[in-house]
């Protein structure tokens, strides 16, 4: 089914704010797929009932949007995004001096709850990565590969997008620390610790140079081509590891820097220093990992005290 064309002003509101994003809010490349995504879903659906220029955009028919994406099963988190794509289009327009008043002021995103990120136990973590060393110790670059970025995702709760778009240029060996760009371009400084360190070591010596091609340029990680590691091959990697332990929950390199960020809370690390090396613009991003902290003491405390 084609997907039907919508009214100039409309069409040229999308790609309009598309360069604002890209260009004065520096979003990502997925968070940008993903707010056009939305804002086409939305005026597609105001065409569908007259619309056809941003001053025709009322609160009615955000709601009715909202509600149809409700009714049809999306996920309240999934609804909340979309509320706050439409705010934040709305209050663009406005600026823009492309709408008279703005419609959005008055609309309400559900409720989204906090859900608890999967998080591997430490003898977990610790039979997936002495799976990794030993298939290492048997000289594939391509395990070799595999351990040093488990590690380093371990080590340092770096987001997958990271880990892809790192250089060699940008590890530091001698202090133990990698320059990270995160979201927005901010620019971080994440230190990681010796068992990271010997296993990236070994990955620069033995594996990297066995896979790099003349077009690899400075990639620190790589495929089986010599080509920059992409988001998809390192979730394929972790994926498999964790199916291979056969007792978690836990899915994906996110869980990856939840377990990182939750073990360093559970070792006493500060709060402000985890949103540190996180890069979480917000404390209150952070803070869910104490209430995953506290969530398993609570399971450790009934499982072990008699009266509990």
């Amino acid at each position: 089914m084609e997907t039907p064309e919508l009214p100039p002003a409309l069409e040229q509101a999308i790609d309009d704010f598309s360069r604002y994003l890209a260009g004065e809010r520096a979003r990502s490349a997925h968070t940008l797929r993903a707010y056009i995504s939305d804002l086409r879903s939305l005026l597609q659906y105001a065409a569908s009932e007259g619309v056809t220029d941003l001053p025709g955009l009322e609160l009615g028919t955000l709601r009715r949007w909202l509600g149809i994406q409700s009714q049809g099963g999306m996920s309240r988190s999934t609804v909340a995004r979309r509320s706050a794509t439409a705010r934040s289009f709305t209050t663009w327009a406005m600026r823009e001096e492309l709408m008279e008043t703005d419609p959005a002021l008055r609309l309400r995103a559900p409720k989204t709850g906090k859900s608890l990120p999967g998080v591997l136990q430490s003898q977990q973590l610790g039979r997936l990565l002495g799976n990794l060393e030993e298939a290492a110790a048997a000289g594939s670059p391509m395990a070799v590969r595999n351990r040093a970025m488990v590690e380093l995702l371990y080590a340092t709760g770096l987001r997958v997008g990271e880990l892809a778009g790192m250089d060699v240029d940008d590890l530091n060996p001698d202090r133990r620390t990698l320059r990270v760009i995160g979201k927005g371009n901010k620019e971080r400084t994440v230190p990681y610790g010796v068992p990271a360190a010997v296993a990236v070591d070994d990955w620069l010596r033995r594996g990297r140079p066995a896979l790099a091609k003349p077009h690899s340029g400075p990639a620190l990680f790589l495929g089986s081509r010599g080509n920059r590691v992409d988001q998809r091959q390192v979730r394929a990697v972790v994926k498999e590891l964790f199916e291979a332990l056969g007792d978690t929950s836990a899915t994906g390199p996110h869980a990856l820097r939840h377990t990182a960020a939750t073990h360093l809370l559970d070792g006493g690390a500060d709060l402000r220093a985890v949103q540190e090396i996180l890069g979480h613009s917000s404390l209150a991003t952070t803070q869910i990992y104490t209430h995953v902290s506290v969530d398993r003491l609570r399971k450790s405390y009934q499982q072990a005290h008699p009266r509990a």
